[in-house]
């Protein structure tokens, strides 16, 4: 190779590398959503059925079939889907037993009067939070809200610690058949 041949690679690649790192780098994008409009139920929606690779769902009161299909195929799809649940606020007839006996991991958190997170961390970069119960009256009787943040690593980071610790608290529910 000439001299000049590895000059023009030289540059071509220094030109090239930072186009590539811009481009990995997605700037914030965010949505809302709200009850009893049915945005809300449809922003959840959209974020697990566009996960790839994790969902990890905090849970208060979880009985919402349209979002445990949902956290049900995309598991089947084989994205690795955990949940945490307030042990008091889901029966052993809740959305919670359907994943449970779905394969999906679940534990369930009595350490508190009330557990009362409502997160979901997609993939390392995406954060759905809000007032917004994974429940039917949350959709149709309730006034809510959801904001999902995406392409923020470092804001999912934060939420990951707090759902690893919930998790490693509370306890395993076996499934039922």
């Amino acid at each position: 190779m000439t001299r000049t041949t590895i000059r023009h690679l030289t540059l071509a690649c220094c030109l090239f590398i930072p186009v590539m790192t811009q481009a990995a780098q997605e700037e914030p994008a965010f949505s809302v959503g709200f009850s009893p409009s049915h945005t809300a139920l449809g922003a959840v929606l959209d974020v697990v059925n566009h996960a790839t690779r994790t969902i990890d769902v905090e849970a208060y009161s979880f009985t919402s079939k349209e979002i445990s299909l949902a956290l049900a195929a995309a598991q089947k799809r084989g994205v690795r889907v955990r949940l945490v649940a307030d042990k008091k606020a889901n029966s052993r007839y809740s959305a919670v037993t359907f994943l449970a006996n779905q394969g999906v991991p679940v534990r369930l958190d009595d350490r508190y009067a009330i557990m009362h997170d409502k997160v979901m961390l997609v993939d390392g970069q995406t954060l759905e939070t809000g007032s917004f119960n994974y429940t039917a009256s949350a959709d149709k009787r309730n006034a809510e809200n959801v904001l999902v943040v995406r392409h923020q690593p470092q804001l999912v980071a934060v939420y990951q610690k707090e759902f690893e610790r919930l998790w490693q608290e509370s306890q395993p529910l076996a499934p039922a058949y």
